[in-house]
C-alpha cells in the first residue's frame, strides 16, 4: 500500500526536489551512520575542529581512510541510484541534492546533482585550496605507508575503517603546491556547508512542486533545513526511510522500506 502511494505521489508531481542520504547507498556496501531510531550506531566521525587541531588526528584519519578507500572507492551504484537517474531522465525531478559523498548518483547517470557535503574522491589543500584526485593521493599514501596495506578492518561509513593501531608512524603527504595540510573535499561534522551551495539548492526548491526524501533520517541540520523550507512553502513531502526521521511531523507520506525496493517501479 505504501509503495503504491509513493508511485501515485511521484505521478502527481513533475518538479520533484529529491534529497538523498546514507540509506540510498547501503545496498552498495557503504555503511550508514544511524539506527532505526536515528541514534548513532558507532562513535561519531571526526570533527573538523579535531582534524585541523592535531596532527595525530590527521594520522588516524588518513590511516583508516587508506584501508577504507579500497572498498569505498570501488563501490557501484545500486537500483536506488539507477531509479533516481531514471526519474530525472523521465523529466520528473529537477534536482537531486545528496548528503552522500560517494558520487554514486553521477555514476548511475543523474546529471542534475548537488553534492551538499562534497565528494570524497577529491582531496583539497586547506592553505591554497588546490585539489588532487583521491586516486592519486591514495597511491602516494600507499607508497609512503606500504606496511599498512596488509592490514584489514571492517568498513565504516564514508570510506572510514574500524582500525585501531598506533598511528604515530603514519606518514601524510603535504600539498605539492604549497606544503599545506590536505583534507578530503567533504564537509566534516562541525564544518559549515558553503553558502553558495545552500543558495543554489534553495533556488531549486523554490521551483519545485514537491519534495522526495530518500534514505535519510534527516538528523543532520544541513539536510533537515530543506525539509523545513519545503514545509514552510506548503510543499507535499514524501520520505523513504527505514525508521524514524527528524521530519516525520512534516511528511505527507512515509514509506518504511529499503530505498531500492520502494523505487523499483521506476525501473
Amino acid at each position: 500500500m505504501q509503495n503504491r502511494a509513493l508511485e501515485d505521489f511521484i505521478d502527481r508531481h513533475s518538479r520533484l526536489f529529491v534529497l538523498t542520504g546514507a540509506g540510498c547507498s547501503t545496498n552498495s556496501g557503504i555503511p550508514d551512520y544511524r539506527d532505526r531510531h536515528g541514534n548513532w550506531k558507532r562513535t561519531p566521525p571526526v570533527t573538523y575542529q579535531a582534524f585541523i587541531g592535531e596532527h595525530a588526528t590527521q594520522q588516524r584519519y588518513w590511516a583508516r581512510s587508506l584501508i577504507g578507500w579500497r572498498r569505498f572507492g570501488s563501490a557501484l551504484p545500486n537500483d536506488a541510484h539507477h531509479a533516481l537517474a531514471r526519474l530525472e531522465a523521465n523529466g520528473r525531478s529537477k534536482i537531486l541534492l545528496t548528503q552522500n559523498v560517494d558520487g554514486l548518483h553521477q555514476i548511475a547517470g543523474s546529471k542534475q546533482v548537488i553534492d551538499l557535503h562534497g565528494r570524497l574522491d577529491t582531496v583539497r589543500c586547506l592553505r591554497c585550496a588546490s585539489t588532487t584526485p583521491r586516486s592519486t593521493f591514495q597511491d602516494e599514501l600507499a607508497r609512503l605507508n606500504g606496511g599498512w596495506l596488509a592490514l584489514e578492518a571492517a568498513d565504516a561509513p564514508d570510506g572510514d575503517a574500524d582500525l585501531e593501531e598506533d598511528f604515530s608512524s603514519f606518514v601524510i603527504p603535504s600539498c605539492q603546491s604549497c606544503g599545506g595540510v590536505l583534507k578530503p573535499d567533504v564537509v566534516f561534522f562541525g564544518e559549515n556547508v558553503s553558502r553558495d551551495i545552500v543558495a543554489t539548492a534553495k533556488s531549486h526548491l523554490d521551483e519545485a512542486d514537491a519534495m522526495l526524501v530518500v534514505g535519510s533520517s534527516l538528523m543532520v541540520y544541513s539536510g533537515f533545513r530543506f525539509v523545513q523550507m519545503a514545509a514552510q512553502k506548503g510543499l507535499p513531502i514524501a520520505a523513504i526511510n527505514l525508521g524514524r526521521t527528524r521530519a516525520d511531523h512534516h511528511l505527507t507520506l512515509k514509506v518504511e522500506d529499503r530505498c531500492e525496493a520502494a523505487l523499483a517501479f521506476l525501473l
